[in-house]
């Protein structure tokens, strides 16, 4: 599935719009440049399952959990950034695998060819961002 955005309000839109066909255990990958949008579009899936708290990125803590306020099965939303990620120890030091694939659990990680070790034999939701012409950005969300 493609999807065009052309403004930053259009990215929180698609994100809640996608939050809607999100659900518990899913693992979401986003893959982009940096400032194409991950953290925009997290910040929209939050704003779908009304998660009340400011979603920001996670570059330094690697890892930030959110509790989900809408009528859903997914009552966890955990946002982990693996940009400055040394290797795939920290992530396990930090407990990342307690949330992967859980039930009451959504996953959003930015930066995932860093931790593919991890991510093998789990089921994946993959959006990639990529810059194309005139502002717009270009979204490719493909269901492993």
């Amino acid at each position: 599935m493609i999807h065009e955005v052309q403004t930053e309000a259009e990215m929180l839109k698609l994100g809640e719009e996608l939050a809607a066909t999100l659900h518990s255990g899913d693992i979401v990958l986003l893959s982009g440049e940096l400032g194409a949008g991950k953290t925009t579009l997290t910040k929209g899936i939050a704003q779908g399952l009304r998660i009340l708290e400011d979603i920001t990125s996670p570059t330094f803590t690697l890892m930030n959990t959110y509790p989900v306020s809408a009528e859903s099965d997914v009552k966890t939303l955990v946002h982990i950034d693996t940009y400055r990620l040394k290797n795939q120890e920290e992530l396990l030091e930090i407990g990342v695998e307690d949330y992967l694939g859980k039930p009451t659990t959504l996953c959003i990680i930015e930066w995932p060819e860093k931790i593919e070790g991890l991510l093998k034999n789990k089921k994946t939701i993959a959006i990639t961002i990529e810059h194309t012409k005139n502002h717009t950005r270009t979204l490719t969300i493909e269901r492993a």
